[in-house]
């Protein structure tokens, strides 16, 4: 079962983020005495970061991976790297076009947001139809771009079938860290932590932490779950 914490705001662009919401997610893990996390990898408009995914399968860890409709569009053999393994990847819905749900005007991070709801409703059911016909499965997790929504984009997302992922930990903002910053980052992974990164920037160096920390985690005996698996429940704040 997992749970939403406290809600806090992006430390970023404080000026630019006032007032959106920011999720938190954390798994109820079993009581055994083992570290548990979920691995959640964004894959937002760019390319496919192979060495990430390749890891993954040959260390059998399994992850859920947060799909736009056009990195779906411009990665074909990603894709299909990521869909031959349905034993290890859940995929979820990262919108169409990596548009926030967010009100009103102006753009965060770069990101022009949505302005309004209709343009959320679409960025939302948009990215579900195009995982839809990728892999003929119903995405039931949605995480906007840049995981950052106007209060009333939540419960209208909640009403179209998906529950809000949020995340605990930001291992690699954006995929904007050095390799040794975001391995550093895993490393300090809690029980219970989902942790957000991202599979779609193959030239920057974060992608090399994410397998570091990856690796790092196993050597501690940390077992990784995807967010469906210990998840039955989940209440927004």
């Amino acid at each position: 079962m997992a749970a939403i914490g406290a809600v806090g705001f992006g430390v970023e662009e404080a000026s630019a983020t006032e007032g959106l919401l920011e999720p938190r997610l954390t798994l109820k893990t079993p009581q055994d005495g083992r570290r548990t996390v979920a691995l959640t990898l964004d894959a937002c408009p760019g390319g496919f970061d192979t060495k990430i995914i390749s890891a993954l399968v040959e260390w059998q860890v399994p992850a859920t991976i947060f799909m736009t409709g056009a990195w779906i569009h411009s990665n074909p053999t990603g894709l299909a790297a990521i869909l031959s393994h349905p034993d290890l990847f859940a995929i979820g819905n990262h919108g169409a076009h990596h548009v926030p749900a967010v009100l009103g005007g102006g753009s965060l991070f770069g990101l022009r947001v949505a302005g309004d709801m209709a343009a959320i409703r679409d960025e939302v059911g948009r990215g579900e139809e195009a995982i839809l016909a990728a892999t003929g499965s119903k995405p039931v997790w949605y995480r906007g771009a840049t995981a950052l929504y106007s209060p009333s984009a939540v419960p209208a997302i909640e009403s179209m079938g998906f529950s809000i992922a949020g995340y605990s930990l930001n291992a690699d903002m954006g995929a904007s860290l050095p390799s040794e910053s975001v391995a550093y980052r895993m490393r300090q992974a809690k029980d219970g932590d989902v942790i957000i990164a991202h599979t779609n920037q193959p030239n920057r160096p974060s992608g090399a932490g994410v397998i570091a920390g990856v690796r790092a985690l196993l050597d501690q005996d940390v077992r990784f779950v995807r967010l469906d698996a210990l998840t039955q429940s989940v209440a927004s704040v």
